[in-house]
């Protein structure tokens, strides 16, 4: 295997699949990246995360938590306050995060004209298919 590879065997495959499922899904992504500015509260986190609601914040902060990206801190505050915050091990995946979304915005023009390419392309066929 050349340098700068990872080893995506078969074996490995439903491991690498597993951690992906969790660190790529969109609110993850949004979440972390978030989180990277530094600690806040539930309602910051829902007020910054566009179109977020409130159970689905909620489930994706409980699986980072597990998965040992997030931390949870309960303040004995009246009403309790609340506040996650990125572990060591999640503030490692803000790189590869940042770099994915420079990826996408640098090649986002590229990717909407090979769409609209694509696009063109399939509603001639279609209007071929039904003449």
């Amino acid at each position: 295997m050349s340098p700068g590879h990872t080893d995506v065997s078969a074996e490995r495959c439903p491991a690498i699949r597993e951690v992906l499922s969790r660190v790529g899904d969109k609110w993850s992504v949004l979440i972390v990246t978030v989180l990277g500015d530094g600690r806040k509260r539930f309602s910051e986190l829902r007020r910054r995360i566009e179109g977020i609601s409130q159970r689905m914040l909620t489930l994706t902060l409980k699986d980072l938590e597990r998965d040992g990206l997030v931390t949870r801190t309960v303040h004995a505050t009246m009403p309790p306050r609340v506040e996650y915050d990125l572990t060591p091990l999640g503030r490692t995946l803000l790189e590869p995060i940042m770099a994915l979304a420079l990826w996408a915005g640098e090649n986002r023009p590229a990717i909407q004209q090979a769409r609209d390419v694509y696009d063109a392309r399939n509603a001639r066929r279609e209007v071929e298919e039904s003449a």
